[in-house]
This record gives structure tokens, sequence and C-alpha cells, in this order.
């Protein structure tokens, strides 16, 4: 594998992270794909000197509920715009006891509850299989990771995320069952990664647990929701400001550029 520069990084905000330029000059991009529009103009900036592109992942004033945001013209808008990594952030549940809410989470491996989103780019023509046994690029990560140690902040890492079709919560039966299978749980992941590995970008997800699934007897309060969700937004804001810089600052030879090398039948 050659070492690469990724000298563009899209940001697609979830719940809570709406914005990420804080006043420096941006333009808008207003983009068209052969799949749509994605869910808002994408709002392109700089970071620490780095280009970042940012799209609000439910449109502008979280207008789009999670089963109905438009994954393919999202990635396919901020691929086509040259980003070469996408960082990304949720809000999730927590199906485990020592991932109270106020967590970091960095998962590495996910579950697909999804019934009715289109997943693929590759809907005809040449047929590819892509790998996702390691869904996340492992180069985000440890940068993630290390941007945690230089802030104080830990996260937890080596977690699995499972993504449900929502825009309702779990049952009491559905959350002890996903306890078996996983460690949050959250509606946005999926297809977002897979769509990543077929355009052959990097992608890691930053995972904010707001609430424990109702397997904690508890059903879920989205007023509460919210309030953590807002605790952990200033926390998001200083992770990003000094890791989109470090993405495009050294270069990587992560296997995320050679997904389709070996995918296409």
């Amino acid at each position: 594998m050659s070492e690469r520069v990724r000298r563009t990084v899209g940001v697609i905000g979830g719940s809570g992270v709406s914005s990420l330029f804080e006043g420096r000059p941006t333009r808008a991009h207003r983009v068209t794909t052969p799949y749509g529009a994605p869910s808002a103009p994408i709002e392109e900036g700089e970071v620490g000197g780095t280009r970042v592109l940012f799209l609000p992942r439910h449109g502008v004033g979280h207008t789009i509920p999670p089963h109905r945001v438009n994954y393919r013209a999202n990635i396919d808008a901020l691929v086509a715009l040259g980003a070469e990594a996408i960082v990304t952030v949720s809000s999730v549940g927590s199906l485990r006891e020592e991932l109270p809410p106020g967590t970091l989470v960095l998962p590495d491996q996910f579950v697909d509850f999804t019934k009715q989103r289109p997943t693929t780019f590759f809907d005809g023509g040449r047929v590819y299989h892509v790998s996702l046994a390691d869904p996340f690029c492992p180069d985000l990560l440890a940068r993630a990771v290390d941007v945690g140690r230089a802030q104080g902040v830990e996260f937890a890492t080596g977690r699995t995320y499972v993504c449900v079709e929502g825009p309702r919560f779990s049952t009491r039966a559905e959350s002890r069952f996903f306890r078996g299978i996983a460690d949050v749980i959250g509606m946005t992941l999926v297809p977002e990664v897979t769509l990543a590995r077929e355009r052959a970008v990097c992608y890691l997800c930053v995972a904010m647990v707001t609430d424990f699934d109702v397997w904690a007897d508890r059903p879920v309060e989205v007023n509460e929701i919210l309030e953590q969700m807002h605790r952990n937004v200033t926390k998001m804001h200083g992770i990003l400001a000094d890791l989109l810089p470090r993405i495009s600052r050294s270069p990587t030879a992560c296997p995320c550029a050679e997904a389709l090398d070996v995918a296409g039948v």
C-alpha cells in the first residue's frame, strides 16, 4: 500500500452538531447527484489549515428523520467535492452499564438492523462486493484516540454499534436482545459507513452517548437526550478542531483507498 495525503475532510454533523466554522469565512455548495440532493448545501471552510466540507445529516433545522436521510446523495456529494476522509458525529443510546450518558465512543464494528434504506451505489452494471470486515478506517481511529489522550478525553474503543431503522425507540424486548450483540444503539450509521467504503474513502464515527436504552427499565425521554447532547457539543467541537488538521497533516497507508481493487466481479 502506497502512502497518500488526505487534503480534504468531510464532516457529517449529527444531532447537536449543526455548524463547524464559528464565524470563519465559508462558501456553500449546492450539489446535485444521480441519487438526488444531499440533506443541505455543503459548507466549505478551513479548520486548522485543512479544507473541510460540512454537511448536517438531518438538514438545516433538523427536519429530516433518520430513515429519510438521503445517505447516498450525502456521501456522493462529499466525495464529488473532494472529500478523501469522512468523520461523522452521532448520538447513541447505551446498552452497557459502563457506558453512561456523556461517554464518547469510537465504534469499530456494527450490526445492521435497518429495513428499507438503499444501502449501495452498485445497483446494476458491474457488481462489487466490498469487504466490511473492518468497517472503520484504522488510521482515523488511531488519530482520534491520540486526540482524546491529548485533551484528557477517554474514548470507549472496541465497541459495536447496532443501527436500527427509527425514528421510534426500541421496545424493552428489542433492547434486551440488542444487548447481546452490541454496545451502543443508533439510527444513522448504516448505510453511511458502507457507502463510504464503496467510494473508497476513510470513515470514522464519533458517537456521543446521550442515554441508557430502555433495557435499563426507564423509558427514553427526548428532553433528557437533548440536554445530554448539548453538554457534549462543546467537547465534540474541541475534538474536531484538533482531529481534522491531524488527518491531513501526515500521510497514511491505510487500505481504505483500495477497497474496490479486489471487490469487482
